[in-house]
């Protein structure tokens, strides 16, 4: 099982200097990536006749995190930078195939890209995307996506997308993985059928069925056990005895990924992490515990 950290992007502040040393720190402590949030617009959840269900809203900072992979490119050496998830339907599909094959371009093949549809209808209205067909818009980014990456010229026609024979240059020398993120019926069988690997939220009970459910699919669609990654998110908010018990069971699970939040988020105790100290100090304690329990790689 491979091991990660999410990054701290509510709580990480604007200094470029901090941003560096986080991830420098959670490489150097020997974690094999970083998962980043995305969000372009918050918004308050208050006085909306149309609720919005998500965690976060305009005062919660979000790293853009293209930018973001860009800069960690350059000031890290050898882990992974994945993004956990980004909201691509409310996104240009070519430019996301821009940005991608940029990053994984200057970070020397190291990206992982996880898609997803969001839940913050106001961020679609926001960048002019349609929140309503935002899964059927996915499933047509992800094919135009594949084909933008390695085709020179690509010429597709599709409900969302027209390409007049037009291409990227450079293209990525390095396969982009595309994972999906969601727990939904639809989300899953994304995942099963044509994803590279699914990323989980908090992992508790509910996910453990998921990943089984996910499992079922895969074979169903006659793709074979380590076809499909598997990654969960768990926190060090949690008591630290359970640490290493936690990612044994998710390993039983077929979990293939595990990756340790130290930010703040609904529905999990405050880890107390104020600083990148803090934050680092912490994911090193998860990562002994790991290694104690004979867990860690």
């Amino acid at each position: 099982m491979q091991f990660g950290v999410v990054f701290p992007t509510t709580e990480i502040g604007v200094d470029p200097g901090a941003i560096r040393d986080f991830a420098v720190g959670v490489e150097a402590l020997g974690f094999d990536h970083l998962i980043a949030y995305d969000h372009v617009l918050g918004a308050p959840h208050d006085g909306r006749q149309r609720p919005l269900s998500g965690p976060y809203d305009q005062t919660d900072l979000f790293h853009e995190v293209f930018v973001l992979f860009g800069h960690l490119a350059a000031v890290t050496e050898r882990i992974g930078l994945v993004v956990g998830v980004l909201v691509a339907p409310q996104r240009q599909t070519a430019l996301i195939a821009k940005q991608a094959a940029q990053v994984q371009m200057l970070s020397e093949g190291r990206l992982r890209l996880g898609l997803g549809t969001g839940w913050n209808w106001v961020e679609y209205d926001a960048l002019g995307a349609d929140f309503g067909r935002r899964g059927a818009v996915l499933d047509e980014q992800v094919a135009l996506l594949r084909q933008l990456w390695t085709d020179d010229l690509v010429s597709f026609d599709g409900e969302f997308h027209h390409v007049d024979r037009a291409g990227l240059a450079p293209l990525p020398t390095v396969e982009i993985p595309i994972w999906f993120g969601g727990y939904g019926p639809v989300a899953l069988r994304r995942s099963a059928e044509s994803g590279a690997g699914h990323l989980f939220g908090h992992l508790g009970p509910d996910i453990i069925e998921s990943a089984q459910r996910l499992r079922e699919l895969a074979a169903a669609a006659g793709r074979g056990t380590g076809d499909v990654g598997l990654e969960a998110i768990t926190d060090t908010a949690t008591n630290p005895e359970h640490w290493a018990v936690t990612a044994t069971e998710w390993a039983a699970a077929g979990g293939t990924h595990l990756s340790i939040r130290t930010m703040k988020t609904v529905g999990v105790a405050d880890s107390g992490c104020r600083t990148v100290d803090d934050h680092l100090n912490a994911v090193e304690r998860w990562r002994d515990a790991l290694r104690d329990g004979g867990v860690w790689k």
